[in-house]
């Protein structure tokens, strides 16, 4: 299994292509070799699953019923918002535009390792997203981790 963590300032070339960070690099499976999936985030971002963390969420995606109308819809959805992208010889794979633009995207990015997943940010929207009260950050732990 994958293992992400820390941040990452990074930067995307003119073509939307984004260069992984080494320490993200070295901790993805050799089973994944250089296929990856982004997936438009439920907030303003992007998240980079390897192809083994990726399946087991296709999977119960996929196993929705086509015969019942909110599970069509969520399928159709979570779908859409799903490429498949390889990483080239320098470590580099491309954004797709819609996505780049879901994300609200420009040359500086974010790269998040959060555990078995990889987040890709705007730095500003990033920014809007974290904790920054440490007792709220105490109480969301407490709350969700102490069940």
């Amino acid at each position: 299994m994958a293992f992400f963590t820390s941040e990452y300032e990074c930067k995307l070339d003119a073509k939307g292509r984004l260069v992984l960070p080494a320490k993200i690099k070295a901790n993805l499976p050799e089973v994944s070799g250089n296929e990856l999936v982004v997936m438009k985030g439920f907030d303003p971002n992007l998240v980079l699953y390897t192809m083994l963390e990726y399946k087991k969420i296709h999977n119960k995606f996929a196993s929705l019923s086509d015969f019942d109308a909110a599970q069509r819809k969520l399928k159709r959805n979570f779908f859409r918002s799903v490429a498949p992208v390889e990483l080239d010889s320098a470590g580099r794979f491309l954004i797709p535009k819609g996505w780049i633009d879901h994300a609200k995207l420009e040359k500086n990015v974010m790269v998040v390792g959060a555990g078995n997943t990889i987040e890709i940010w705007s730095p500003t929207l990033y920014e809007e997203y974290l904790i920054e009260d440490n007792e709220e950050y105490s109480d969301l732990a407490k709350k969700f981790l102490d069940e």
